[in-house]
């Protein structure tokens, strides 16, 4: 199928598959065009301020009201519960291997760590998919939160109640709270998941950078309706309060022919995010390269951020270039798509995660620092990479199962020994 587009970021969308469908001049008329049914979904509390309100009016073949009753449906890899102990030791995962049974997207999801309560839906989950099989005659969708995909290998279509896109390594697809959805796979695939359980995301404030800059609005890209008819048993698995549930269908929900409305799954190429950084001297702090933003009731201070370490010409005059060390409030959680951080010479691969919580001290290892230290500075171009994080202002903990699964290296902090002591006068 010929995937098509509407471009702009929360925009007010309208979108037919069959010409016709979508009701004139009202959103839930007596008649609804072909007798399909009008069901609104709302993404926010319908009094939510104009500029902040989400919402969609769907037009399906069938109303979604209608199936029996979910049961509970076990994947014990994935969980709102973040059980392991939380200290303030530094960690880092290598890559986890992608499994050789069939497995899908949802089967494939484990969780690493995350904070907050889905009940107050306030924090967030971090979670890795690992799959090597599509849907088969089952869709999913997620009441906790709304879902960050972040493909580290293969190419995933997603086949949504709204229409279908593609995302691969160097694109994010962002899932609303809610929205149906089929993961199909091209093959062995991996990524990362922030499961966003706050305010939706939206592009961050500019500032006196101006009107223009970082992730621009036109560059987001929102499918047009696509509908299935298929009349058939279909699994819809939930996400409810941190399980999984699921019911039995004798249809599949994606069969919504039309709709408008500015709460939509999106797609963005990460290649079109315009970096800024410094022409003059002094690396700038990382909110700058911010994609993303959840914000919390705390003016300024996230819930969640999602930023990225893209290609970017480095510049600065007697400077240190790469990040430098660092305590924080912020919690943060990194991964790696493709090439190497700047940061680290070794030990971060790409498929692999760090995270380093409130007030770990963090930086450069002693390889990269002495690399910076001692390099000739001249217009460089950092090539060939892409690295993220997902920025908290809770602390994130770890689950249970990531502590305890061999990924995780035990000797992390050791690429910060060796460091000379200074030499004062």
């Amino acid at each position: 199928m010929d995937l098509r587009y509407q471009t702009g970021f929360g925009a007010h969308f309208a979108t037919e598959a069959v010409t016709g469908a979508l009701p004139v001049g009202q959103n839930s008329p007596q008649h609804v065009p072909f007798g399909l049914y009008a069901e609104q979904l709302s993404g926010t509390a319908f009094t939510a301020p104009r500029h902040e309100n989400r919402r969609s009016w769907l037009y399906r073949l069938r109303p979604s009201a209608g199936h029996g009753p979910y049961v509970l449906y076990e994947q014990p890899r994935l969980s709102s519960v973040f059980d392991g102990p939380v200290t303030p030791n530094r960690l880092r995962w290598s890559p986890i291997e992608i499994p050789a049974e069939p497995t899908d997207f949802v089967d494939g999801l484990m969780t690493l760590a995350g904070n907050g309560d889905v009940a107050a839906q306030a924090g967030m989950g971090v979670h890795l998919y690992l799959a090597n099989a599509s849907m088969k005659d089952r869709v999913f969708y997620d009441a906790d939160g709304e879902l960050l995909i972040v493909p580290q290998q293969g190419v995933l279509t997603l086949v949504t109640e709204m229409g279908r896109l593609k995302a691969g390594p160097g694109h994010i697809a962002v899932i609303p709270r809610g929205v149906r959805f089929r993961v199909e796979v091209d093959g062995p695939s991996r990524g990362y998941v922030c499961e966003n359980y706050g305010a939706a995301l939206r592009l961050p404030e500019l500032g006196p950078i101006g009107s223009n800059g970082l992730a621009n609005p036109r560059d987001f890209e929102t499918p047009v309706a696509a509908f299935e008819d298929v009349d058939a048993p279909t699994q819809v698995i939930q996400k409810f309060q941190g399980k999984l549930w699921s019911a039995q269908w004798d249809h599949s929900p994606l069969d919504v022919v039309a709709w408008h409305g500015n709460l939509a799954p999106y797609r963005y190429d990460l290649a079109r995010f315009n970096t800024i950084n410094t022409v003059s001297y002094d690396h700038p702090d990382p909110s700058i390269f911010t994609v993303l933003t959840s914000p919390s009731d705390t003016p300024g201070t996230a819930n969640v951020d999602f930023v990225i370490f893209p290609p970017r010409w480095m510049v600065a005059e007697h400077t240190f270039r790469p990040p430098w060390f660092h305590r924080n409030v912020m919690s943060e959680f990194m991964g790696l798509v493709h090439g190497a951080y700047d940061a680290k010479e070794g030990g971060f691969a790409p498929g692999g995660a760090s995270l380093h919580n409130c007030m770990s001290d963090h930086g450069p290892d002693v390889a990269s620092h002495r690399k910076a230290t001692e390099a000739e500075l001249g217009p460089h171009k950092i090539d060939n990479t892409l690295a993220f994080m997902f920025e908290s202002r809770w602390v994130i903990a770890p689950t249970k199962f990531a502590l305890e699964h061999r990924a995780l290296q035990a000797d992390y902090d050791a690429c910060w020994d060796g460091f000379p002591k200074a030499r004062l006068p």
